[in-house]
């Protein structure tokens, strides 16, 4: 696992403006639960169907920590990818997702800024019937390049 070099993401000499990326997500029960075991987070109005039927929301919902986390799982696995890191990060919520919703979310690259080394992207969250459900920015450090690892480098391999 660790041995292997693995492959990074977009660096930000590769990436461009406009860029994008998308993917669907199917939320199931087994997916909130399993969220909800780990992050301790026992919220009515996420598992509870009798306290969540008495509220505005009418039933569960996902949670939005929940949300981003398929956020930076796109960040991590498709645009920038691989090696990309979150350094900042404004996103607004304006309906809910609901159990069994699906989540289709669009990144695209807005702005490239090669003096920090950073990409400001948007993020587009819509349900199945295309209601926003998250939407904002955030600011994304891309994968650095491979640095060698020889002793002509400075460094050793594994040291």
């Amino acid at each position: 696992m660790f041995s292997k070099r693995k492959k990074l993401g977009k660096t930000l000499k590769e990436l461009q403006e406009g860029s994008s990326v998308s993917k669907e997500f199917d939320i199931k029960d087994k997916d909130i639960l399993l969220y909800l075991g780990f992050s301790d987070d026992a919220n009515p109005i996420y598992i509870q169907h009798d306290y969540a039927s008495r509220t505005p929301y009418e039933r569960p919902i996902v949670p939005q920590l929940m949300l981003m986390g398929f956020v930076t799982s796109l960040i991590s696995t498709g645009l920038p990818g691989p090696g990309s890191v979150i350094r900042e990060q404004q996103l607004a919520f304006p309906k809910p997702l609901y159990h069994y919703g699906k989540l289709k979310l669009t990144l695209t690259v807005e702005k490239l800024n090669r003096e920090k080394g950073t990409a400001l992207m948007t993020v587009d969250g819509r349900d199945e019937y295309d209601d926003s459900i998250i939407l904002g920015t955030i600011d994304v450090t891309p994968p650095y390049p491979w640095k060698p690892m020889t002793e002509q480098a400075g460094t050793f391999e594994n040291f």
